[in-house]
């Protein structure tokens, strides 16, 4: 996968601001909330746009009821190639809800520890989509 230039900002401020003082945190908070959002935004339509070219079969089978994986395809074995991609996708999402919850627990107690956490765990987040993002344009490519 391409890397795109939002992520790598994003990134490269997290990287930034492990070292921040409560004050410089409160400070660029709004900053470091507008680039992971641009992040997200990127990742999130680069996602949308790899599996919107799917083949239809694919793309249907993968919007099941929310919390449920993929369950039917009628070809060969792809099913178990999107429920790896269904997997990766959960896993990125839940480590994205982590990393903004830890983000608004350490806006709540002015705490640099839990800020600084939040970093990791929204670059890793980060990490988890361009690894799901890559399984789904293989699904493309096969």
């Amino acid at each position: 996968m391409k890397k795109l230039p939002e992520v790598e900002d994003a990134k490269a401020l997290m990287q930034e601001a492990k070292s921040w003082s409560v004050m410089k945190w409160l400070r660029e908070k709004k900053r470091v909330r507008a680039a992971a959002d641009q992040a997200n935004a990127a990742l999130d339509n680069l996602r949308q746009k790899i599996q919107g070219s799917w083949p239809e079969d694919l793309q249907s089978s993968y919007k099941p009821k929310p919390g449920t994986q993929p369950t039917h395809l009628k070809s060969d074995g792809r099913l178990s190639k999107l429920k790896q991609v269904w997997d990766a996708d959960q896993q990125a999402a839940q480590a994205r809800e982590l990393a903004e919850k830890i983000f608004d627990d350490a806006e709540k107690q002015l705490s640099t520890r839990l800020a600084r956490e939040g970093c990791e765990k929204a670059v890793r987040s980060w990490e988890l989509f361009e690894i799901a993002i890559d399984q789904a344009a293989n699904l493309i490519r096969k």
